[in-house]
């Protein structure tokens, strides 16, 4: 629920403009009147049912996301749309601020449009250094050298995997991330799937304490290679491939090119059933 309620977020946020000078401020709060009311019944069921052990509850809760996940569908569409619709002032500043991490790398490269009158913008800082990042690992280029130590602290290069046939998902994670846990069960899914048709996986901790990473290895069940300098977030991987959040990855060819980036649930699926099939 929290990760669906992200874009919905953005309509607060905004609600320091006026409607004179926002015109988009109507139809944005009105969003978030929905998604505050989707809330408030998620609240109750959970006053009534704090486990969610009840079907009712269970079913009730997916529906609830599935109309969270439609509103915030909703909500980017009409960020597009004031991005598109006033390339000639400061509008679009703000929500591309707010929404850069849903825009993602396309979206957020034709927002951050030079020649747009909002360009220089100073609350655009951070969108910039964003899409930074991504350019670094963007799909189309060669894939980035890493040189770390594995879990028994022998020092290891990302190139040991690439190539020879397989297609490698870089995986950048943390043991403290509950994202990067939450995503886990699907990566090993996918490990578990397609390992034998061709798909290796290398794990890239963000940890800084080597038992932590160490023990969180062992217990989510993570049987591919692994490899970190132990430096948190100021790690060769953040640098050299842009990673600013976590959990993130890239998916290399055989011909050690990238063909995919921050691929997670279904989107990870599709992408390896599109290249090994079912």
């Amino acid at each position: 629920m929290k990760r669906l309620m992200t874009l919905l977020m953005v309509a607060i946020a905004t609600l320091t403009v006026s409607a004179q000078d926002d015109p988009y401020k109507v139809e944005m709060e009105a969003i978030d009147l929905q998604g505050e009311a989707i809330m408030k019944e998620y609240r109750r069921l959970m006053e009534t049912d704090p486990n969610g052990e009840k079907q009712l509850t269970k079913t009730r809760i997916v529906q609830l996301s599935a109309q969270l996940d439609s509103l915030a569908g909703v909500q980017l569409q009409i960020i597009k749309r004031v991005i598109r619709e006033n390339q000639n002032n400061q509008i679009p500043a703000k929500y591309i601020a707010d929404a850069m991490y849903q825009l993602g790398y396309e979206g957020l490269k034709e927002a951050l449009n030079p020649k747009a009158a909002y360009y220089n913008n100073p609350q655009l800082a951070r969108a910039k250094s964003l899409l930074e990042g991504y350019e670094k690992r963007a799909p189309g280029q060669k894939y980035h050298e890493l040189t770390m130590n594995d879990m028994k602290d022998q020092k290891v290069q990302l190139s040991q995997w690439i190539g020879g046939g397989k297609y490698v998902l870089v995986d950048f994670w943390a043991s403290w991330c509950g994202p990067c846990r939450r995503e886990m069960p699907n990566v090993k899914d996918c490990y578990d799937r397609y390992h034998q048709k061709g798909l290796e996986i290398v794990g890239v901790s963000f940890d800084q304490k080597k038992d932590a990473w160490v023990n969180a290895v062992q217990q989510m069940g993570m049987p591919w290679p692994q490899m970190s300098d132990l430096k948190g977030w100021k790690c060769a991987a953040s640098a050299t491939y842009g990673v600013s959040s976590i959990p993130s990855n890239v998916l290399i060819d055989p011909q050690g090119k990238i063909v995919a980036m921050d691929l997670q649930g279904k989107a990870l699926q599709n992408k390896l059933r599109e290249i090994f099939g079912e």
